[in-house]
C-alpha cells in the first residue's frame, strides 16, 4: 500500500527520489525553499563523473591545511573567520585521509557510480529529456610534469577500482581535443564519462515529471516537524503545515539542521563552489575537460561554455569571493585563448559535503519513518538518481541492491 512521502528538496536528489517513489505506488509531495533544482544542481559541472571514487581527502592532506589557510584563491581554500566553526568537521576530514580508509571510501562509491548512468538515464527517458545527457567521456588535461606524476597515485587507485582510461601524449592530445591550446603535455581521457548539456533544466523537467505522475511541488522553507506518537507526522513551513506517513530530507546543505529537529547529529558541511558561465564563447570542446593542474572543469552546455570548481570551506553565511570566479576565468584564457566574454554570468552555490566524501543514503535512528539522502559532495548530479532509487527501496521496506552500511549516518 502506497504511503503519504513528503520530499524535502528539489534538487537532482529529491526529484530523483520522488520520482522512484511515485513508481513504487506512494503519494509525493516535494517542498523545497526555492525552485527544483535552483540549488547547488543548478551551478554544478554537469559531468556525469562515473570514475570520480577518490574521496577528496588523501593521505598527505593534513601538511596541506596550513596552505589552504594562506591561499584565499587556491584550489582548496578554507576562510579563517569560518574555521573555529570548520575544526570539528576538519578534525573529521584529516581522520578521513588515511590509506586504508581511502581505498575503503573509493570502494564505496564505486559502488554507486557504476550503477549512476542507468538510473540517470531511465529517468532522463521517462521525463522526455534523455537527449540531455551526452556520452563523450570526459579528458583530464596537465600542463605541469609534476602534477601529472603526482596523479599517477589517483590513477593506480581508479585502476584498482575497475575505472577505465586512456593516457594521451602531448601530440595526441591536439588531434583529440583542437579546441586547446598546445600547452598540455599529458591527459588521461575517461570513456565512459557522459555528461548534460544543461544540469538546470534536467532537474526542472524531472520536477515536471513528478508533477504529470500526479505528485506535488511546492516552494516553502520547513522550519520544524510535528512529532506524533510513533514519530514525525507533519512538516511545518512558513507557508504551511504538510501531513505525511513517511519523510525523506534531501535539502543539501541545509540537511544539517533538518536532521537535527528529527534527533539525528550529523557532520555536514558545505563546499562553496562557483563557476563563470560564457554563453557566447565560439571556442568549445567535443566534450567536458578537467584541469589536473588547477582542479576545475569546463563544460559545453547548451547554455555556454562553463568553468566550475574549485573548493571554499566557509559555510553558508559568509559573501562570496568574486576573486575565485576570476581566477576560473584567468584558467580559462589559458586553456583556450582569448574568449568571447559577453553576457558572462557568475555563480556561487553549496555542495553538502560529508568529512568521508561519500553522502547519507540511510533511514533514520530514532524514527523509523525518516530518511535521509545528502552530502553527495562533488558528485551529487552524479549519484542524485541512484541515490534516489536506494531512497524508494528504504521507504517501500525492500533491500537494496547496494549495501548502504557505508553511507550510514551514524558512521562518525
Amino acid at each position: 500500500m502506497g504511503r503519504n512521502v513528503l520530499v524535502i528538496g528539489a534538487g537532482i536528489v529529491g526529484c530523483s527520489a520522488a520520482l522512484w517513489l511515485q513508481r513504487d505506488g506512494h503519494q509525493v509531495t516535494i517542498v523545497d525553499r526555492s525552485g527544483p533544482g535552483e540549488g547547488a544542481s543548478k551551478g554544478n559541472a554537469s559531468v556525469i563523473a562515473t570514475e570520480s571514487c577518490i574521496p577528496v581527502a588523501t593521505p598527505g592532506i593534513l601538511w596541506d591545511v596550513p596552505k589552504y589557510l594562506a591561499d584565499p584563491l587556491g584550489p582548496l581554500a578554507i576562510r579563517w573567520s569560518y574555521l573555529p566553526k570548520l575544526a570539528p568537521w576538519l578534525w573529521r576530514f584529516v581522520r578521513s585521509s588515511g590509506e586504508a580508509k581511502v581505498e575503503e571510501i573509493s570502494i564505496a562509491l564505486r559502488a554507486l557510480l557504476v550503477e549512476a548512468l542507468a538510473a540517470h538515464k531511465e529517468l532522463a527517458k521517462a521525463a522526455g529529456c534523455g537527449d540531455l545527457i551526452q556520452d563523450t567521456g570526459w579528458l583530464g588535461i596537465f600542463e605541469s610534469d609534476a602534477k601529472f606524476q603526482s596523479y599517477q597515485w589517483d590513477l593506480e587507485l581508479q585502476k584498482r577500482r575497475g575505472v577505465r582510461f586512456e593516457i594521451l601524449k602531448a601530440e595526441e592530445i591536439r588531434q583529440f581535443e583542437p579546441s586547446l591550446q598546445p600547452i598540455y603535455k599529458h591527459a588521461v581521457y575517461y570513456p565512459e564519462n557522459s555528461y548534460v548539456l544543461d544540469n538546470y533544466r534536467l532537474v526542472r523537467t524531472l520536477a515536471e515529471d513528478v508533477t504529470r505522475n500526479g505528485g506535488r511541488v511546492l516552494q516553502d522553507e520547513i522550519q520544524d516537524f510535528e512529532i506524533g506518537a510513533v514519530g514525525p507526522k507533519a512538516a511545518i513551513g512558513k507557508n504551511g503545515r504538510y501531513d505525511f506517513d513517511a519523510v525523506v530530507i534531501a535539502a543539501g546543505a541545509w540537511s544539517r539542521l533538518l536532521s537535527a529537529k528529527l534527533g539525528e547529529t550529523v557532520p555536514l558541511e558545505t563546499e562553496r563552489g562557483y563557476h563563470v558561465t560564457l554563453p557566447h564563447a565560439e571556442k568549445r570542446p567535443r566534450m567536458p575537460l578537467y584541469s589536473g593542474d588547477h582542479s576545475f572543469a569546463v563544460t559545453p552546455l547548451d547554455i555556454g561554455l562553463r568553468f566550475a570548481g574549485t573548493v571554499e570551506l566557509g559555510g553558508l553565511e559568509l559573501p562570496p569571493n568574486p576573486g575565485r570566479n576570476e581566477v576560473l576565468l584567468k584558467h580559462g584564457r589559458r586553456m583556450f585563448g582569448a574568449l568571447d566574454e559577453t553576457g558572462r554570468s557568475d555563480w556561487m552555490g553549496f555542495r553538502p559535503s560529508m568529512p568521508d566524501s561519500k553522502p547519507v543514503i540511510d533511514r533514520g535512528r530514532r524514527f523509523k519513518n525518516a530518511f535521509f539522502a545528502f552530502g553527495h559532495g562533488h558528485v551529487g548530479l552524479t549519484l542524485g538518481p541512484i541515490t534516489g532509487k536506494l531512497i524508494a527501496d528504504l521507504v517501500s521496506d525492500r533491500k537494496p541492491a547496494i549495501d548502504l552500511k557505508p553511507f550510514a549516518m551514524d558512521r562518525f
